[in-house]
């Protein structure tokens, strides 16, 4: 069905058509709306013109959206078809434009006609939400008609025609706990005193219908997760008001010796509590662990067995974080009593000071008094203890101490200049449990005494001038001593007052002068002095050494500055004469030539002759140019040369025959020094396979005795059982070519004795 609204006269026709004409002088204007339900094919409408006789002489052309596809116009007729299912939601409207055309001439008729076709809404689509599931949380102990959350769907069907996207909600889950309002999608509490202790999550399913929620409307839902957040409205609470807590004597301060815990059902920061002991507590303190939320009770001062065994105080709990809607007529803490027991043990011996310091003089002889340690057994058996040293903090052994009452006494002499203080760690056991042990450093100074004697401060270098005058400063020296008096040092220098070069003068501030007592010195005469200077010190017993400075004579200029204080060089007739040294260097020439003869002829080696005589005993000496001689022939040449090929003779011939023809050396590319034997047998092999100036020949040899290895064995009548003429040399033919030749030598000959 369709509804044809046209600004002109629109009349209808058989079969429910719809006819628009128009005069032939203005522009027709047509609006045809269609639902969206149209059956392809099945509706349609018609274009008719005045001009128009019926008798097929006019062509009516249709062009715009949809034209020749959706919308198929018949020619003759007028008629326009719509060939699919038209669907608002894609286009809601489509203009087209209407030609009247002589079907001879394809003259207008008529001028373009323009007219829309508008798709007439139908309730084809459901409602749909953003999302399947939403979640949202809302405060437990929440009002009712608290807001959670607002969910809301869409229509895609026209808003602004009928209801078909008129949406309405509805809740279909979640009641009583939840409502929603119907017109805007809004979710809220609809119970009071929703605790999240007694439920925390919530399912609600929320509906949404169009057509204003008449029947025949379509509808869509969606799920919302609903959790109720935690409020603090729950007090920490002890399950126990009562603890009974041990511990040992032997926990050390800030040791933890029990843990309690308040519950609260409250999560996350509702949760906090916080620990303390009412009025406080000199031995115990209780701390908040923020992990587990429990009270950790923890030693304060060190507990005593013997002094006190049981103690008693009171715990309290509350939240650190309170919430003002719910502190009216609750007490947000909660009290508990701890009982704490002191259990014994067998506690390691305690020394009366820790630590020791004692002091004793360096002159202490061995065996001598030093201190005193001791220690007790704190339990209540006072068991007896023993004293010891760790040798390991007295390596050298300086030190005994008595067993049993704690003496110390030196077994060396003790000397404050190589050591001022001696740290060593005494040791308490009891005698009745090993293991219970205690240390407890003992700290020896070692008292000064004066057992050193003075020294020069540093190593002096001093000369005097030759041009030098009496009463002339030459050098200013001090003095040093490892003792240290409690008055300070006071040193004395002096020297021989008969000495007639030097003299010294003691500027009483532990320095001295020494000045010259003449002038005019010489390096001829003597280029060095050796003055003693006496440095004695102050204190008691008074310690004096002899110190010497080295004076040396140089030669200065006019102003005092060392120039040389070499001496001079004088003749001195007692040295080698010339011809002399000539004679010693003949000499050596003469032994460096000896040597080297005795080491040429060393290198020389004595080469052996090919046939040492003619009584050496042989068959034959066959010279072949096809085979080598086997495994065992070694000398047909050397095998120092395979292993080191670059120290080859570069003309050196074979010993073993003379060659038919001589041909030119060819020097060999080089070898690797770890080239494989074999490998170095192979390109020597196909050097010499394509060289043709090379011999034809690999090797040549003269074969007295042929070794066992080979499989021809001896070639040599020698040691032969049968004679030579009874001896047949067929098999020679069977050996291969490297035979050939000697076969062809041997069969012919063997041929012609037949014969």
């Amino acid at each position: 069905t369709f509804k044809a609204v046209v600004m002109f006269s629109c009349m209808p026709e058989v079969n429910d058509r719809r006819v628009c004409s128009a005069s032939n002088y203005k522009p027709i204007q047509c609006h045809f709306i269609f639902t969206s339900l149209t059956l392809m094919g099945l509706s349609y409408f018609q274009l008719h013109s005045n001009m128009d006789k019926g008798d097929g002489t006019v062509k009516y052309v249709l062009t715009g959206d949809g034209a020749g596809t959706l919308f198929l116009i018949d020619e003759k007729s007028g008629d326009i078809h719509a060939t699919k299912r038209l669907d608002r939601e894609e286009k809601a409207m489509y203009t087209l434009h209407a030609k009247v055309l002589d079907r001879s001439t394809n003259a207008e008729l008529e001028p373009d006609t323009e007219f829309n076709i508008k798709i007439h809404d139908i309730n084809d689509n459901e409602p749909k939400f953003a999302r399947e599931i939403y979640f949202a949380s809302v405060p437990e102990m929440s009002e009712v008609g608290t807001s959670v959350v607002t969910v809301t769907a869409t229509d895609a069907d026209d808003q602004t025609y009928g209801n078909s996207a008129k949406l309405v909600y509805s809740i279909l889950q979640g009641q009583p706990y939840f409502s929603v309002d119907s017109e805007n999608g809004t979710i809220k509490t609809a119970l009071p005193g929703m605790d999240r202790e007694v439920k925390e999550n919530y399912q609600v399913v929320i509906q949404a219908k169009d057509m204003a929620g008449q029947m025949g409307g379509l509808s869509g839902t969606t799920t919302v997760s609903i959790t109720l957040s935690d409020v603090n409205d729950s007090p920490p609470r002890f399950a126990n008001h009562s603890f009974r807590v041990t511990a040992v004597e032997s926990t050390e301060i800030g040791g933890a010796i029990g843990h309690i815990k308040a519950d609260d059902p409250d999560v996350g920061r509702n949760a906090e509590m916080e620990y303390s002991i009412v009025g406080g507590h000199d031995t115990f303190n209780i701390i908040t662990d923020q992990t587990t939320q429990e009270g950790v009770i923890v030693i304060k001062k060190a507990l005593d067995y013997e002094s006190k065994r049981d103690y008693e105080f009171r715990v309290e709990v509350k939240n650190t974080y309170l919430d003002a809607r719910f502190i009216h007529g609750l007490q947000f803490k909660d009290y508990a009593t701890v009982r704490v027991t002191v259990e014994d043990v067998d506690e390691p011996p305690v020394f009366t000071r820790n630590p020791y310091i004692i002091e004793v003089h360096e002159d202490t002889a061995a065996g001598s008094f030093v201190g005193v340690v001791s220690a007790r057994d704190p339990d209540a058996d006072n068991k007896p203890v023993k004293y010891s040293i760790d040798r390991h903090t007295d390596l050298e052994r300086l030190f005994n101490i008595d067993s049993v009452n704690g003496t110390i006494t030196t077994l060396k002499a003790l000397d404050r200049e190589m050591s001022k203080w001696h740290n060593i760690s005494v040791v308490a056991t009891e005698i009745n449990n090993p293991r219970q042990t205690t240390r407890v450093p003992v700290f020896i100074k070692v008292l000064d005494v004066n057992d050193n004697a003075p020294e020069f401060a540093m190593s002096y270098d001093t000369f005097v001038c030759e041009n030098v005058k009496a009463g002339q400063l030459i050098q200013t020296i001090s003095a040093v001593d490892t003792d240290e008096p409690l008055v300070g040092h006071k040193f004395v220098f002096s020297i021989s007052p008969t000495n007639p070069n030097f003299t010294i003068v003691d500027r009483e501030d532990n320095t001295a002068n020494i000045v010259t007592r003449r002038g005019g010195f010489s390096r001829r005469e003597m280029n060095m002095y050796f003055l003693p200077v006496v440095i004695s010190d102050n204190d008691y017993p008074i310690q004096s050494s002899t110190s010497t400075l080295i004076v040396r004579v140089c030669a200065c200029d006019s102003r005092g500055n060392m120039q040389s204080c070499n001496p001079e060089v004088l003749p001195f007739s007692d040295g080698l004469t010339t011809g002399a040294l000539v004679a010693i260097l003949l000499c050596v020439i003469i032994l460096l030539m000896i040597v080297v003869l005795f080491a040429a002829l060393r290198r020389q080696r004595k080469k052996e002759p090919l046939i040492i005589s003619k009584e050496d005993v042989r068959d034959n000496v066959v010279s072949y140019n096809d085979e080598g001689g086997g495994e065992e022939d070694t000398q047909a040449f050397d095998i120092g040369t395979l292993r080191n090929p670059e120290v080859m003779d570069a003309n050196k011939l074979r010993r073993d025959i003379i060659p038919e023809m001589l041909f030119p050396f060819r020097r060999t590319s080089p070898i690797k020094d770890n080239t494989d034997v074999r490998d170095f047998i192979n390109g020597r092999l196909q050097e010499n396979d394509s060289d043709p100036t090379a011999p034809p020949y690999d090797s040549l040899a003269t074969y007295a005795y042929e070794g066992s290895g080979s499989l021809a064995e001896s070639l040599s009548s020698l040691e032969s059982a049968a004679t030579e003429g009874d001896q047949d040399y067929d098999y020679l033919s069977n050996w291969g070519p490297q035979f050939k030749k000697l076969a062809e030598m041997y069969i012919g000959r063997s041929v012609d004795r037949e014969a």
